[in-house]
């Protein structure tokens, strides 16, 4: 299996990039630290791009790729920590109108088997689709219309996510989507979101062990800060290899796994990209923390790390008691 993705590839994700950078460079970043509802006038601009309609066939008004290739594109949306319900939106783009070109924002919700609902709410959303366990292995989704659920705003880590707990919710007659697909691909692109800031908060560390100095010399040349970057940098690497290899399987045992690795990647870069960063690195100015908060809920974020823990010792006992 060859991992290492194409020329095409390569150019798409650094024409996301660019894109990004043009669109969303930090001095809009940092106004949305300020002002954390959903930018409209940014998500029209983002569906128009096709950031939504990646997967949606050409016939259809989409790109026509696959999901290693969407793979790419939400790595670089981690790494400029680009906020809204991004993997609400990929997910969805062929199911509410309008959500592929950005004119309507739609969310995806996980109820799972019951208990506390938190949902990633960008405040103004248009639709909400809620996935829930059935009688069957399949699920149920169940739309919002006519009703909206009853809403409780819930204070979040992160000042780009708000959240909502959702108390109650009408369970009409449910839609027939397939739910493992759904909460599958939601867990490895959110893998991909935690691989783009671990890939980022590597960059920002280098850059600034370049630049500071102490004693005269740059922090850099110290061994022990050369050693936290190239700890840094394997993980990212051993994150990557996973995340590709499960949108290339599309498999939900290589989905949990990279889904953990990248949550690991993403937590733990942060809080060594701080450590290189030393004092300043904890300031409400410099960027380090909002990607360390980004990591922390996005580990909670379909697959949590205990699920996904557990998900993944019960495959292996499984396969182990086969043999």
């Amino acid at each position: 299996m060859d991992l290492r993705p194409t020329a095409e590839q390569r150019a798409l994700q650094a024409g996301t990039r660019e894109l990004l950078t043009r669109c969303f460079g930090r001095d809009r970043l940092r106004e949305a630290v300020e002002a954390p509802a959903l930018d409209r006038a940014l998500w029209r601009e983002l569906g128009a791009a096709g950031l939504f309609a990646l997967r949606l066939p050409e016939a259809e008004g989409g790109v026509g790729l696959g999901l290693p290739d969407a793979v790419l594109v939400f790595e670089e949306a981690g790494r400029a920590l680009l906020p809204g319900p991004l993997v609400a939106g990929e997910l969805l783009a062929g199911v509410v109108p309008g959500v592929a070109t950005g004119e309507r924002v739609a969310g995806l919700c996980d109820a799972g088997r019951g208990g506390e609902v938190v949902w990633e709410h960008p405040g103004d959303c248009d639709e909400l689709i809620l996935l829930e366990d059935g009688a069957d292995a399949h699920g149920r989704a169940f739309w919002n219309a006519p009703d909206w659920p009853v809403l409780e705003p819930v204070r979040s880590i992160d000042p780009l996510t708000p959240l909502a707990r959702v108390t109650s919710y009408p369970r009409r007659a449910p839609r027939s989507l397939d739910v493992p697909r759904l909460r599958r691909e939601a867990a490895l692109l959110t893998a991909a979101l935690q691989l783009g800031s671990a890939a980022r908060t590597v960059e920002m560390a280098v850059e600034h062990a370049r630049r500071r100095e102490q004693f005269g010399v740059r922090i850099g040349s110290f061994q022990a800060v050369k050693h936290l970057c190239a700890e840094m940098l394997i993980r990212v690497e051993m994150a990557r290899s996973a995340v590709y290899a499960a949108s290339l399987t599309e498999r939900s045992l290589p989905v949990v796994g990279a889904k953990l690795l990248a949550d690991e990647a993403a937590v733990r870069n942060a809080r060594d990209c701080l450590q290189v960063h030393g004092g300043m690195g904890f300031t409400w100015e410099a960027d380090v923390h909002l990607h360390l908060k980004r990591a922390w809920l996005r580990v909670e974020q379909w697959q949590s790390g205990g699920k996904a823990e557990e998900a993944l010792a019960e495959a292996l006992l499984s396969s182990h008691v086969s043999e």
